[in-house]
């Protein structure tokens, strides 16, 4: 993957005096225009690189410069091995892993103490979760076409897309690219892919900024809802919206009044609280609340 070429770079970079990118191509086996793009990077990220043609010429750090562990603090380094050990958890390889323990190895005197943060990101499908994503980072370093199998509510088709990024969000993971299908960007849910391979086709990367996933932008209010939830369920509507999320009424039920931008997960999120909930508003969930409630009673009448 890109990171650990990077770092690999970095830390011949470190210990040599000067390298060549076809060397460095060749250490790598990647083309020496990865190895170009991999030293624009590390430039970009504050590494005094330079580079010089002709005969006797290389890329090197520039003299005096040497990586200054001071400007992190003990709590940074447990932030960094956090970051690292939730990685790992989505990770093939053991690669994150080795990296904690190079850098226990090198600060341990900056380590102090029991870890205080333990970030799982694997899901209940680390199995196939972890060849999903190291695909997808592959094809996005190698800017190929990616395919895959979708599940989605409005039925099974192929994609093939530019990927650009992996993301995690909202509890979930996601590969976030140009759908050629579609012809625009889109985001799919790695839980619903399927088949997913690294093509041998190349894209020319489009100028595409980091997504930005703000609620108001990804979920606009289209339904607000007015429920009535019974006291029991306290503990949930806390743990979903915090604890200035309801008005407690006379007879004890808690009202709740909040903005949804999709009908159908509207409804199936209310359905989990089975005869618990009662809806005020919209007519319209009202509706469909009771009209699939009709046909469950259909389903199990004797």
């Amino acid at each position: 993957m890109k990171i650990d070429r990077l770092i690999g770079i970095l830390s011949i970079l470190l210990q040599k005096e000067s390298t060549t990118a076809p060397e460095l191509a060749e250490h790598f086996e990647v083309s020496r225009r990865t190895i170009n793009r991999d030293i624009e990077d590390l430039c970009k990220a504050g590494i005094p690189i330079q580079t010089t043609q002709g005969t006797g010429g290389g890329i090197r750090i520039m003299d005096g410069y040497c990586m200054d562990r001071t400007i992190l603090t003990s709590k940074d380094m447990q932030m960094i091995m956090a970051g690292l050990r939730s990685l790992d958890s989505v990770s093939g390889s053991s690669y994150y892993g080795q990296l904690m323990e190079k850098l226990q190895t090198g600060a341990s005197e900056m380590i102090s103490g029991k870890d205080s943060i333990l970030i799982d990101l694997s899901s209940w499908y680390k199995s196939t979760l972890a060849p999903k994503i190291s695909t997808i980072q592959d094809a996005i370093e190698n800017r190929h076409i990616l395919s895959f199998d979708y599940y989605a509510p409005k039925g099974e088709s192929k994609r093939k897309i530019e990927p650009y990024f992996v993301v995690f969000q909202w509890n979930n993971w996601y590969v976030y690219g140009w759908c050629l299908k579609r012809k625009d960007l889109r985001l799919f849910k790695l839980n619903r892919m399927d088949k997913v391979l690294e093509t041998d086709k190349s894209f020319e990367c489009r100028n595409v900024p980091i997504p930005d996933f703000s609620a108001e932008r990804v979920f606009p209010a289209k339904y607000h809802l007015k429920a009535l939830f019974t006291p029991d369920l306290k503990w949930r509507l806390v743990e979903e919206f915090g604890p200035n999320c309801y008005e407690e009424m006379e007879d004890g039920r808690l009202l709740i009044t909040e903005d949804y931008s999709d009908l159908d997960n509207l409804v199936t999120w209310l359905l989990t609280f089975a005869d618990k909930v009662e809806v005020l508003e919209p007519e319209e969930v009202r509706e469909k609340m009771r009209s699939i409630a009709e046909a469950i009673v259909r389903n199990y009448k004797k």
